[in-house]
This record gives structure tokens, sequence and C-alpha cells, in this order.
């Protein structure tokens, strides 16, 4: 049987859930997925420059399960960068 996912503690929700590259229409781009619990443990640890452990404590998670996180919405970021697509932030989990 598959534990329950814990309920992740979220203290943050952004004023803007699209990005793109300037000058490329939206109906031409990939987009890459975030959720809100990556955008958190990107807010809490590249932004506020929180530990990996402070950072699992304020979200209610393992330190493993929050480099998990961090490392799915880094990798997210990166390709978006790189390979010019789109942003979308989903509100839920």
């Amino acid at each position: 049987m598959v534990r329950p996912k814990k309920k992740r503690r979220i203290n943050f929700q952004p004023q803007a859930v699209y990005f793109k590259p300037r000058g490329r229409p939206l109906a031409e781009l990939q987009e890459e997925e975030l959720n809100i619990d990556e955008i958190e443990a990107i807010r809490l640890c590249d932004k506020d420059g929180l530990s990996q452990t402070k950072a699992a404590k304020k979200m209610n998670v393992s330190q493993s399960t929050l480099r998990r996180i961090l490392v799915s919405a880094r990798q997210k970021v990166a390709r978006a960068l790189t390979e010019g697509r789109a942003i979308l932030i989903e509100k839920e989990n």
C-alpha cells in the first residue's frame, strides 16, 4: 500500500502564473508546468536563501522530499530558459 501524501505547507501565491519568451506567439511554444510546491521550494531555497533543512520544515516535508522537488523544479526552469519554452505555474497541487 502506498503511503498517503503529506499536506505541504505553502505560504506563497504567485501574482503571475504564466511566463513566456517575448516576441513568440503562445501557440508556437511548448510549456513547462511548475506546480505550486515547486515554486515554493525555489522561493524558500533560492530566493530567500534558506537551507534545504529549514525550507523542508517550513513546507512540512522531509529534506529528501524537498530535494526531489527542487531538482524537478530547477530542471523545468532550465529547460524553459534554454529551449525558449513558456512556464505555467499551477496554483493547485
